[in-house]
C-alpha cells in the first residue's frame, strides 16, 4: 500500500498563492491563517508528489481534467507544466480502458456528483484499478474543485475574473441518467432522500480499512474524526488524509475572521448546490445551533432547485429568499462559487464587503465553500448516508 510521501513545496510559495496572484492586502489577509495554506499546499503535494497506485503523469491528467470542467484556466495550465498525460484532458476519451474508466469518473465527480452510484466505483475496478487507486481517483476529482474555487474564490476578492476555459466538448457526464431515490444504502440500511438536521450515517461502497488494520500512519491521518467507514476509506492514502483532516480543523474551528455559524452556512449552502444530504445534515445542525437560528437554516434546507440534464442547478436564488441581508448574501456567494463552473462574481463580494465583511472574513467564506465543494464530491460518490441503527450489519 502506498503512503504517497509529499514532495518538496513548490518554488515560489503555495500553488494557491502564485495561480490567485494576490495583492499585498488580500494576500496579508489570506497568510493570517498561514496554517490554512499550509494545510491545502501540503493535501497537493501529497496527492502529486511521490510514487503512488496513479502514475503521476495520469494524476496530473486526470487534474487538469478535472479542471476544465471548472473552468480554471490557471489549474490545467499548472498540471500542464507538471506533466500531465495530454491524453486525459482532450476533448476526447482515451483509448486505454483503464485510463477511459477514470476520466469519466472524474467527469462524473467534477459535474454531477450527486448521480454517483455503486456500480460508477465497480466501473473503475472492473478496467483495473485497486481499491487505492480509486481513492486517489476521486481524491484528484475532488481536491481540484477545491482548488478551482479557492483561485476563483480570491481572485474575486481582487476584482478579477477566472482565467477561463472551455469544458470538453465530449458529452457532459449526467445525461439521461436520474438521481437514485432508492430507500436502501449498500449495507441494508434506511437511506435518506430528504435533507434533515437529525444525525445520519454513512456507509462506503469500496471496502474501507479495518479497524484492527489500521496502520499507525493510517489511524494518525484522521485523529480527532470518528472511526467511521469514511475516514477509514480514506485512509488508503494517508498523506492526503492527514493533510484535509488538519485543513478542515484549520478552516473551521478558528477563532478569527467570520463567525463559525456563517462558516457551518456557507457549509450548507454548498451541500445543498451539490445536493449532497449527508454533509447538509450535519453543517445545517451546526449552524442552527451556533447562531440559534434554526429557522432560518431550515429555510435554506428545504428550498427548492432547479436542475439541468448533469443534475447542476439552474439557479441558486432560492437558498437566500427569506433571509436577513448578511446571511442572504453569505448564501449567494456560496452558492455561486460553488456551481460548475463557479458563478460567483465580484459584484457579490462587493455587496458582502458593503454589508461589513473584511477581508479576512471573506477568505474564510471562500476556504469554507471550498473545502465542502471537496467534501461533497466523495461523500456522493464512494457511498450512502444511511439512518442510525437500521443497516443489516453493524458498520
Amino acid at each position: 500500500m502506498s503512503t504517497n510521501p509529499g514532495a518538496a513545496p513548490l518554488r515560489g510559495g503555495d500553488t494557491v498563492g502564485r495561480l490567485a496572484a494576490l495583492t499585498e492586502v488580500t494576500e496579508r489577509a489570506r497568510t493570517t491563517k498561514h496554517e490554512i495554506n499550509e494545510r491545502a499546499q501540503a493535501a497537493e503535494d501529497a496527492l502529486f508528489g511521490g510514487p503512488g497506485p496513479v502514475a503521476t503523469a495520469v494524476r496530473h491528467g486526470l487534474a487538469a481534467l478535472a479542471a476544465r470542467w471548472h473552468g480554471s484556466r490557471e489549474l490545467v495550465d499548472h498540471h500542464t507544466e507538471l506533466g500531465a498525460d495530454p491524453a486525459l484532458f482532450t476533448d476526447d476519451l482515451p483509448e486505454d480502458p483503464a485510463l477511459r474508466a477514470a476520466a469519466r469518473h472524474v467527469d462524473l465527480l467534477s459535474v454531477s456528483p450527486a448521480l454517483a452510484v455503486r456500480e460508477d466505483v465497480e466501473g473503475l475496478t472492473d478496467a483495473g484499478w485497486d481499491t487505492d487507486a480509486v481513492v486517489v481517483v476521486s481524491q484528484i476529482a475532488a481536491f481540484t474543485s477545491f482548488q478551482a474555487r479557492v483561485v476563483h474564490g480570491l481572485r474575486l476578492l481582487e476584482g478579477q475574473g477566472q482565467e477561463h476555459v472551455a469544458p470538453p466538448a465530449r458529452t457532459a457526464p449526467g445525461r439521461g441518467r436520474v438521481k437514485n431515490a432508492s430507500r436502501r444504502a449498500a449495507n441494508g440500511g434506511e437511506r435518506p432522500v430528504e435533507y434533515t438536521r437529525e444525525l445520519l450515517s454513512w456507509t462506503s461502497w469500496p471496502p474501507p480499512v479495518r479497524t484492527d488494520d489500521l496502520t499507525e500512519e493510517q489511524a494518525a491521518s484522521f485523529r480527532g474524526k470518528t472511526n467511521g467507514e469514511y475516514f477509514r476509506l480514506l485512509s488508503r492514502v494517508p498523506g492526503v488524509l492527514a493533510a484535509r483532516t488538519a485543513l478542515d480543523a484549520a478552516v473551521f474551528t478558528s477563532r478569527e475572521g467570520l463567525p463559525r455559524a456563517e462558516r457551518e452556512l456557507a457549509a450548507t449552502a454548498t451541500s445543498k448546490v451539490n445536493d449532497c444530504v449527508y454533509c447538509a445534515s450535519v453543517h445545517a445542525r451546526k449552524a442552527a445551533q451556533m447562531a440559534d437560528r434554526p429557522d432560518d437554516v431550515q429555510r435554506l434546507l428545504d428550498a427548492v432547485l432547479e436542475r439541468d440534464a448533469d443534475w447542476r442547478p439552474t439557479g441558486t436564488a432560492p437558498l437566500a429568499h427569506g433571509q436577513e441581508p448578511r446571511w442572504a448574501a453569505v448564501t449567494e456567494f456560496a452558492a455561486a462559487l460553488a456551481t460548475t463552473p463557479s458563478s460567483a462574481t465580484a459584484a457579490q463580494v462587493e455587496r458582502l464587503r458593503g454589508l461589513g465583511l473584511s477581508d479576512l472574513e471573506l477568505t474564510d467564506l471562500v476556504f469554507a465553500t471550498s473545502f465542502f465543494s471537496w467534501a461533497n464530491r466523495l461523500m456522493l460518490t464512494l457511498g450512502d448516508p444511511y439512518w442510525p441503527g437500521t443497516a443489516d450489519v453493524a458498520p
